[in-house]
């Protein structure tokens, strides 16, 4: 199965030249370390930054230059610096053409719960909101089962949600799926190195279908 840096490697390879796109916290900020050098895109934060690169080395960390989950960043050359009501306007005019999201649960329908566990204190859902209801195109980044062995990929989200019928592709540790968010279900489109379907299947709780063959995921360098 995939470490967190393996489920950003498949991920990068969704990423297409000329892309704008927003990387959430958790897994999806390991997605910067993998995108092609021949692929130019604009890697943007929420909290402010068009142009973000990837982590710096260790000894060169600039405290003032962090992402949306406070993690220290780089700037590449041309990178813009703006205030967070400029940020959010950008993604409720749908100029990001992807975004990358970590995520708790996801339901067969796209539903998801990203945000809240009850009983523990959060600040408040941030700009997931925002990204969930603007965003023209959505991959989630996440672990398929929990530490207990329990599915995250549900029939309905146990968790409170971010939102509803918005998530196409889920990207996790054991495969790559595709949401049917009319009918419900997730299609199996590809599997990680050396898992089965039928690990796969047993590891969704939701509607599960899948091709005959069904290839094994490339994830290249």
């Amino acid at each position: 199965m995939l470490d967190k840096d393996g489920i950003a490697r498949r991920i990068a390879k969704e990423i297409k030249d000329g892309y704008y796109v927003n990387l959430g916290i958790g897994i999806p900020t390991l997605v910067a370390n993998y995108i092609p050098e021949d692929t130019h895109v604009v890697l943007q934060s929420e909290n402010g930054l068009l142009g973000m690169g990837p982590f710096p080395y260790e000894g060169e960390e600039d405290s003032d230059l962090i992402n949306a989950g406070k993690q220290t960043i780089t700037m590449l050359p041309g990178s813009a610096v703006f205030d967070s009501a400029m940020s959010f306007g950008m993604i409720r005019a749908q100029k990001v053409d992807l975004t990358i999201l970590g995520a708790m649960e996801v339901s067969e329908y796209g539903d998801i719960a990203n945000w809240k566990i009850p009983g523990k204190l959060v600040k408040g859902m941030g700009g997931a909101m925002d990204l969930v209801a603007s965003a023209k195109n959505i991959i989630v980044a996440m672990q398929q089962v929990s530490k207990s062995g329990d599915s995250k990929l549900l029939r309905n989200c146990t968790l409170p949600l971010t939102g509803i019928r918005c998530i196409r592709k889920v990207v996790t540790e054991m495969a790559v799926f595709e949401i049917d968010i009319e009918n419900g279900g997730f299609q199996l489109i590809e599997r990680a190195p050396g898992v089965s379907v039928n690990e796969i299947r047993n590891a969704t709780a939701g509607r599960f279908s899948a091709a005959d063959n069904v290839p094994e995921m490339q994830l290249g360098g």
